[in-house]
């Protein structure tokens, strides 16, 4: 096994020990590995799917993986015995990326049309309130040792839920609103202005195709940075913060945008 790269996406908060003891685990079973931690937004299965769908589809990428844990452990609305949870899962993508990830609301949303193979990961699901520590990298190990007696029975595609459009995935550290709605879901025209009302307040803005294509001050609806070869959309504030604009914001909100 040559040195691989696992992208650890999870829920913990950004610079939690549990990266850190997630990370040494990973490294105990995997001595070369480098780990790189991406933080989610706390149970958020949108934000999970869609870093799972942008980092998995990056090209010329080689010998690396991800291995994600946001579990809200909403599957049953029961009490957990013995810490149960949702399944962990295992999908191999067209381009040959693999992923292991808990199956909880829209973690494989994102991916479903890439997937070539999906499966069951032979692991336990309960017994420990730290699964993602204490027992499924045993299971991220041997995926990349291709050790292939972590897979278990096939699991259909068609029961992954399709992702929500018109709600936010994102806020990046600028303030920009990454939206679950993409490019080619839209009919403006560029420079169109609209109306975008999220959490209970009306925005004037303009349809761009590209961030900058607004003066100094102005709301812009313009194809972001992610999304690959159809981009999808983000709300932005030329000089300030789109997410103060509109104010208190959490991923997930749903949105909307109409034409003037």
């Amino acid at each position: 096994m040559n040195n691989p790269t696992i992208i650890v996406i999870a829920d913990y908060g950004s610079g939690d020990p549990s990266f850190t003891e997630v990370t040494l685990q990973l490294k105990t079973l995997i001595p070369g590995a480098t780990v790189l931690p991406q933080s989610t937004p706390p149970f958020s299965t949108i934000n999970t799917g869609f870093w799972i769908y942008q980092f998995g589809l990056t090209k010329n990428l080689s010998n690396t993986s991800i291995y994600s844990n946001t579990a809200p452990r909403r599957e049953d609305k029961g009490a957990q015995a013995n810490n149960r949870g949702e399944k962990l899962m295992y999908a191999k993508l067209k381009n040959g990326f693999e992923v292991i990830a808990v199956n909880a609301g829209y973690c494989f949303s994102f991916i479903k049309p890439h997937i070539a193979e999906f499966a069951f990961v032979n692991t336990a699901n309960e017994g420990s309130q730290f699964r993602s520590r204490d027992i499924f990298p045993k299971a991220v190990a041997k995926m990349l040792e291709k050790d292939s007696s972590f897979i278990s029975e096939t699991a259909d595609i068609n029961l992954i839920p399709d992702y929500p459009k018109d709600h936010i995935a994102h806020i990046d550290g600028y303030g920009n609103i990454k939206t679950t709605t993409r490019l080619s879901d839209l009919s403006y025209t560029s420079g169109q202005k609209l109306i975008i009302e999220l959490n209970g307040k009306r925005q004037e803005g303009y349809f761009t195709d590209g961030s900058f294509n607004v003066a100094m001050g102005q709301l812009a609806f313009s194809p972001g940075s992610s999304g690959h070869d159809d981009k999808f959309m983000e709300i932005f504030y030329r000089g300030a913060s789109a997410s103060s604009l509109f104010g208190g914001l959490n991923v997930e909100q749903p949105f909307t945008t109409s034409p003037m």
